[in-house]
């Protein structure tokens, strides 16, 4: 009897296993099933993300940047912000400063990389715990780590100072969102060092009757005029002088100090804003990479149509800090740069001057995007998307973008002498058209131009339409 009953205990317990195990399989499943589905389901979404969430329509101008906010605005300029678009957007600021204005010092939570499109600027910023200054010129790239403090003058008299910049907001706490620190200020805006008790700044500072006036009297915004060249805004020869009778009171030199300090770079604006420009006619001081000027670079590229400029990190080599390429084109009324893609990074462009249109092509085989697009337009073109630019036949049309890498992006034209349908050229090639290769090779062979090409009412006789309109007419 105890045998039968411990024989039919362990049959009840087998009996619950199997069940348990066909009930896991049958979750497992479940589960599998519905995984499968929330990956369709991304995979869906990305789709069409990736054609702008409405499916492959032509036509379609998801590819320029529309949405611009305005991130500071005051009499003496303004910056503007126009959001990217894909999976980790770069974001394109403009800055416009009158003359005799300065941005005044901040730190940002993101990397900017500096384009001078018009006028001339001088920016200071820490750089290995040393303020470095630098004198931009039109056609200057540098770069500004997120994190550094820095600040931006325009001192000419009579010229503007127009400014594109990348925005690299890897580094910002709220994902694709940039934030300003503004180091000085006052009631508008704010410094960070006014967020601090009245206690804590009195020890640091040494000092407590001036910390009232440092930290409100300006009120202008964070751009403002500098009312006189060769003497700095009241609140900060206020604050060089606190800073010097706090360097005065140190005992003997013991006190531990931060080699990165708003002192340093305060000081040293003071220092510069006490000397007269005639004084300071030079384009750097410290120590610190130099700008880059895209203009004085030989092209990558020239012929009778256009010319490019690709720069890289192995040409300015703080690039790879942010994985950031730059690069300029320049196209001739009515010229193209020829069908291709970038297989190695995303790509941003702005008109700096003409108008054209930007084409681009979904994978597909469909047309994305066919917009015309003028001085100020944004536009952004996905790895591996083909694409290209057409000048108008009014004028010169030039742009200048960045790209999400800083190696060679070795782009890979579509069409042209230097196409990659001369490498594939074959019978194999031939046959995924559906044609003989000679018939083919007809084709390939009509453009004798390379990269940029001309428009249609210059190009060399036996172009592209007429040879197709001879082979097809046979």
């Amino acid at each position: 009897m105890g045998k039968t009953t411990r024989l039919l205990a362990v049959l009840a317990l087998l009996a619950v296993a199997v069940s348990a195990r066909n009930d896991d399989e049958r979750w497992s499943e479940r589960e599998r099933g519905r995984g499968e589905e929330r990956w369709s389901e991304r995979e869906r979404r990305g789709r069409e993300e990736a054609r702008g969430g409405t499916g492959w329509r032509e036509g379609d101008d998801w590819f320029l940047l529309h949405r611009s906010k305005p991130v500071v605005e005051t009499e003496a300029g303004s910056m503007k912000l126009v959001q990217g678009s894909g999976k980790i957007p770069m974001h394109i600021g403009f800055i416009t400063m009158e003359p005799k204005s300065l941005f005044i010092p901040q730190y940002l939570d993101s990397s900017l990389i500096l384009f001078v499109r018009r006028g001339e600027a001088r920016v200071g910023n820490i750089y290995k715990d040393e303020l470095v200054e630098r004198r931009l010129k039109v056609g200057d790239i540098y770069r500004i780590a997120a994190g550094s403090a820095f600040y931006l003058i325009n001192a000419e008299e009579g010229q503007r100072l127009h400014i594109v910049c990348s925005i690299d907001t890897s580094d910002s706490l709220t994902p694709y969102k940039f934030q300003s620190f503004y180091v000085a200020g006052g009631k508008n805006p704010k410094s960070v060092l006014s967020g601090f008790d009245h206690l804590t700044l009195s020890t640091a500072f040494n000092a407590k009757e001036e910390l009232e006036d440092m930290l409100m009297s300006q009120r202008e915004g964070p751009i403002i005029y500098l009312s006189n060249t060769t003497h700095a805004p009241r609140a900060w020869s206020k604050l060089s002088e606190m800073e010097r009778a706090a360097e005065m009171r140190r005992v003997g030199g013991d006190e531990q100090q931060s080699t990165w300090s708003f002192r340093k770079m305060m000081v040293s604006f003071m220092d510069w804003s006490n000397k007269k420009n005639d004084d300071r006619k030079g384009s750097r001081t410290g120590k610190g990479p130099d700008a880059y000027n895209l203009y004085d670079k030989k092209p990558d590229f020239k012929n009778d149509y256009g010319w490019s400029v690709a720069v890289d990190e192995k040409n300015y080599p703080p690039l790879r800090h942010n994985d950031i390429g730059v690069y300029l084109v320049n196209l001739t009324a009515g010229s193209m740069m020829a069908p291709h893609i970038n297989p190695m990074a995303t790509e941003y462009g702005v008109v700096l001057e003409g108008s054209g249109t930007i084409q681009i092509v979904y994978p597909n085989g469909s047309l994305a995007m066919n917009a015309k697009v003028n001085e100020g337009d944004v536009f952004w073109v996905p790895r591996f998307f083909p694409f290209c630019q057409i000048a108008s036949r009014t004028g010169p049309f030039e742009f200048f973008g960045f790209t999400t890498s800083a190696h060679n992006n070795w782009p890979q034209f579509l069409v042209g002498a230097n196409s990659l349908l001369h490498a594939l050229r074959g019978p194999e090639f031939a046959a995924g058209f559906g044609m003989t290769e000679d018939r083919l090779d007809y084709i390939i062979d009509a453009q004798r131009e390379s990269t940029i090409l001309p428009t249609a009412t210059v190009a060399p006789p036996g172009g592209v339409r007429e040879a197709v309109r001879k082979l097809w007419s046979v």
